[in-house]
C-alpha cells in the first residue's frame, strides 16, 4: 500500500496542473478554434477561464479538473455527423480535432484522478 501524505497530492496535483497548463500554452488555440466551432460559448468561456486561472500566483488544480470534465463532455457529447457538419461548414476538420483534444484532455483529468 502507497502511504501519501497530503503534502505529496497537493504535490503532485499542482505538478498536473503545470502540465495542464504547458499543454494549454502549446495546443490552446487549435482548443479555441474547436470550441468556437462547436459554437458552445459556456465551454468556450471556462477554457478562457482556465487561461485566467493561470495568471495567478498560485494555482489552485481543483477548478482545473472540473473545467477539463465539462470540455471533455462537450467533445463526446458530439455526434460524428455533427462535427463534420461543422468541420464542412467552418472548413476545419472537427471530428479529428475532436479526436485529438478529447483524447488529450482524457489524459489530463486521468492525471489528475491518479494524483488524488
Amino acid at each position: 500500500m502507497l502511504n501519501t501524505t497530503p503534502l505529496d497530492t497537493a504535490e503532485t496535483r499542482l505538478g498536473v496542473a503545470n502540465a495542464m497548463e504547458q499543454h494549454l500554452r502549446r495546443h490552446g488555440a487549435s482548443l479555441c478554434d474547436l470550441l468556437d466551432a462547436l459554437d458552445d460559448s459556456s465551454e468556450f468561456a471556462t477554457l478562457c477561464g482556465l487561461y485566467d486561472a493561470f495568471r495567478q500566483p498560485i494555482k489552485m488544480p481543483i477548478p482545473f479538473e472540473g473545467a477539463l470534465r465539462a470540455i471533455q463532455r462537450l467533445l463526446t457529447d458530439q455526434t460524428p455527423s455533427s462535427r463534420d457538419r461543422i468541420g464542412h461548414e467552418r472548413g476545419l476538420s472537427t471530428s479529428d480535432m475532436a479526436r485529438w483534444h478529447g483524447a488529450r484532455v482524457s489524459e489530463l483529468r486521468a492525471r489528475f484522478h491518479h494524483a488524488q
